[in-house]
């Protein structure tokens, strides 16, 4: 049986249009906190309180305020957030094809678990950003991938269902929840192969 031509790409963002590492920021935040960067770095991977923020279920504030309790880091959130959200940089084959495929006239969401400090920063640094139909980002939602309440927030936001959507994430447990909802979801290896996915699928000529 063949899929029918979808009718909108959704893209995750980090990995797939932004690459990212954290480490990048850990370094920095050395010289103004009073832990290692081994304990930095842990209190962001295998904490709680990163996922709750990314989640939307801990603000901005209280997410520094936290961070700053525990680390002992000195100055505002203003030079915090400076430090936290520079980590990004541009995966340009994969910001191509995104706009390869808005020039064919194809919708385009941004579908990301992320937070707000991260998403200020990119929104100031990175103009591909502004050029999608609509975002569906976990703070936003108080949800993370692969749960199904965000999957279900891109259904809302972009008004389709199913094989409609084509969707490129690196993560195999948010492609599969996509895959469970019928939409045509592929796992983002490279940009060779996420373009020719999408030429497979109808959406490049």
């Amino acid at each position: 049986m063949t899929m029918s031509v979808p009718k909108a790409a959704v893209f995750d963002l980090g990995k797939v249009l932004l690459d990212f590492d954290y480490a990048i920021a850990m370094r920095r935040f050395l010289a103004h906190v009073s832990i290692s960067f081994t304990e930095m770095l842990g209190l962001l991977s295998h904490s709680t309180l990163f996922p709750r923020y990314e989640a939307g279920l801990v603000s901005t504030d209280a997410f520094y305020n936290e961070i700053k309790a525990i680390s002992g880091f000195r100055g505002t959130l203003e030079d915090f957030s400076a430090i936290f959200g520079d980590i990004f940089s541009e995966i340009t084959p994969m910001v191509a094809l995104h706009s390869d495929l808005r020039d064919r006239g194809v919708r385009t969401y941004i579908f990301s678990n992320t937070n707000d400090m991260a998403i200020r920063h990119v929104r100031q640094r990175f103009p591909f950003f502004s050029r999608f139909d609509g975002y569906v980002l976990s703070y936003e939602h108080q949800c993370l991938k692969p749960e199904a309440g965000l999957y279900e927030a891109v259904e809302r936001v972009s008004g389709l269902r199913g094989s409609d959507l084509f969707y490129l994430d690196d993560r195999p447990e948010n492609v599969a929840a996509g895959v469970a909802r019928g939409w045509q979801a592929v796992v983002h290896e490279t940009p060779e192969r996420s373009r020719a996915a999408a030429l497979r699928a109808g959406l490049l000529g």
